[in-house]
Parts: C-alpha cells; sequence; structure tokens
C-alpha cells in the first residue's frame, strides 16, 4: 500500500515524433508538456526507460507537496507498457500512485473523467499498461468524441484537432492539468467531483 511520501508517475501518452504532435491520440503528451512547464522543468531522456521524463514537485507548499516524475513514453502508443513498466520500477512507485493521461473516444470534446482502475475501452495505450502492470492506476480521460460519419476510429485519432476543436484546445489541456495537480494534492474523489463532466 502506498504512503504520502512515495512518488507519483504522471503519463502522458502518445507517439513521438513530431508527425504525431498535435494528433488527437496525443493530447496526453500536451497536457504532461504543461504540467512539466509548471514545475520548472525540460523533459530528457530517461536512463532506464524508452521514455522522457521530467523530475520535479507539484502543489502548494506542506503536506500537500508531491515529488512527481513526468513521462511521455518514446514507444509508440501500443507498446507503452515497457516504459512505464521501468519507470515504476526504477523509481520505485506504487501502481496506484501512477496516472495515465489519454485520449477517450467515448466521451464527447474536451469533457474529463477521472478514475482508478477499470477496463482499457479499446484504448491500446491503456491495453498495453494494464497487461504489463494490471489495472490498478488513475486514468484521466480527455474526451475526443468518436469520428464523424464512417471514417475509421484509426484515421480520426491519428488525425489533428480540428480548427474549430483547436479554438478550445489550450483551455482545455489547461484544466486537464488542474484536474492532475487536485487529483494528487486532494485525492480522487475531490478531483472528480471538480472536473468529472
Amino acid at each position: 500500500m502506498s504512503d504520502a511520501t512515495d512518488p507519483w508517475l504522471i503519463v502522458g501518452l502518445g507517439n513521438p515524433g513530431p508527425e504525431y504532435a498535435a494528433n488527437r491520440h496525443n493530447v496526453g503528451f500536451m497536457v504532461a508538456d504543461l504540467l512539466a512547464e509548471r514545475i520548472g522543468g525540460k523533459f530528457k531522456r530517461a536512463q532506464k526507460a524508452q521514455a522522457q521524463v521530467v523530475e520535479g514537485r507539484m502543489g502548494p507548499p506542506g503536506p500537500a507537496n508531491r515529488r512527481v516524475i513526468l513521462a511521455r513514453p518514446m514507444s509508440y502508443m501500443n507498446l507503452s507498457g515497457g516504459p512505464v513498466t521501468a519507470l515504476r520500477d526504477f523509481y520505485k512507485v506504487p501502481t496506484d500512485h501512477i496516472v495515465a493521461i489519454h485520449d477517450e473516444l467515448d466521451i464527447d470534446y474536451g469533457a474529463l473523467r477521472l478514475k482508478l482502475g477499470g477496463g482499457d475501452n479499446g484504448h491500446n495505450g491503456l491495453k498495453s499498461m494494464t497487461k504489463a502492470m494490471g489495472a490498478d492506476y488513475h486514468r484521466v480521460r480527455f474526451g475526443i468524441g468518436r469520428p464523424p460519419g464512417r471514417m475509421q476510429v484509426a484515421d480520426f485519432v491519428l488525425k489533428d484537432f480540428s480548427s474549430t476543436e483547436r479554438k478550445e484546445l489550450a483551455y482545455l489541456v489547461d484544466r486537464a492539468a488542474d484536474s492532475v495537480e487536485c487529483l494528487l494534492a486532494e485525492g480522487l474523489e475531490r478531483a472528480q467531483s471538480a472536473y468529472n463532466s
């Protein structure tokens, strides 16, 4: 069982490379980038994992201030479990102190849902993580909605956000980052009641 002094591993899920940077599937990277900016860090290559990491502290001064490792796996999305497990083992992070930030098809664009555990809902990044270490980690699910018409899911998630969506994207990424900070400082129930929509 984890305790308050254990570090937190916050993982933004996405695909590495500039061609994927603005894709819907990479919203986890976008939130992780903003969190890194907030704690004043820059991503650098992890020594023991195929990932980029930033180490720092998050939250108000005092007992709610948390040691955090922000991570962006540099494997492709469907292989995220390997790098995340390597980071978990290297930093000695309990599984219930891991937060995966990811895109979610079954939620309207921009809506957030925080939860602990559960299924992968067809998300390849979560599928890989759960296979590698079980399902008892937190998720920050960032809604991207369903593809229009007959567009294939794979095509939809690997497309950039639309121009209409981009108008709100910075605000929504900011709100998702706030929800992660709330989760760490105040716990899951408080974060759910404040941010789940």
